[in-house]
């Protein structure tokens, strides 16, 4: 089973359509209109994580107004303190889910350093969450060049001009850099730089969540001991 999000066209296996529903009344005393397929055949009873998600990604994919790759990586430093922030999914499969970035970035060193890593995808216009925490490996530099040729070409000299995470002395020091590179490259193919790969990670823990009024939310855990472990479910409280 293999599910890729792919620009400007998509590649999934749907799963079922969600109905929607309205609230009427946001007092506590209001009461909640429960429809049957919240307690009957709704994405609590799924029982595979992977395909649950390509269903919802599929309809993020149709109703954020941005970018429904967006998610957020946490890691940690060698402190134990830990660090957040907004990457871009560029697939996902059986394997795991695979973004890019500098190996000598913030990131890339806490990466290299703890081989674990955690995503959360937050889709407003859903309501819905996404968490996933795993071990995280490098991909193959096959998979790594071929998807670097498929960036712009500017975005691909920026790679080599960026120092990512590193000081910076002004924009105009940055620009300069990106000068240098575009000339260097002016004619023909520009390779990967060897310091740019991407990361994948292996969820052993996914949590699915999805908003209800009061706060009297949906949660469903899917959590399995090792990447050929089986998968179990479990409900949680809000």
């Amino acid at each position: 089973m293999t599910f890729h999000y792919n620009k400007p066209g998509r590649e999934w296996a749907l799963g079922a359509n969600v109905s929607t529903w309205i609230f009427r009344g946001m007092s506590d005393s209001a009461p909640i209109e429960q429809p049957s397929w919240l307690t009957t055949g709704d994405f609590t009873k799924a029982d595979e994580p992977l395909r649950l998600f390509a269903g919802w990604f599929d309809e993020a994919s149709r109703s954020e107004p941005r970018d429904p790759t967006a998610m957020s990586l946490a890691t940690v430093d060698a402190d134990g303190l830990p660090n957040v922030r907004m990457v871009l999914m560029k697939g996902f499969d059986e394997r795991g889910f695979v973004f890019y970035t500098h190996v000598d970035s913030q990131k890339g060193r806490e990466l290299d350093a703890t081989r674990q890593g955690a995503l959360l995808f937050h889709w407003k216009s859903l309501n819905r969450q996404v968490r996933l925490r795993g071990p995280v490996t490098r991909v193959e530099d096959t998979e790594a060049d071929t998807y670097f040729a498929t960036r712009p070409r500017l975005a691909q000299i920026g790679a080599w001009a960026s120092k990512q995470s590193a000081p910076l002395e002004s924009r105009h020091a940055f620009e300069q850099a990106i000068a240098l590179h575009a000339a260097k490259f002016m004619v023909g193919a520009i390779p990967r730089p060897p310091n740019w790969t991407g990361y994948r990670l292996l969820p052993l823990i996914m949590e699915f969540w999805q908003d209800r009024p009061f706060r009297l939310h949906d949660r469903v855990e899917f959590r399995r001991a090792g990447p050929e472990a089986p998968w179990h479910r479990t409900r949680l409280y809000p």
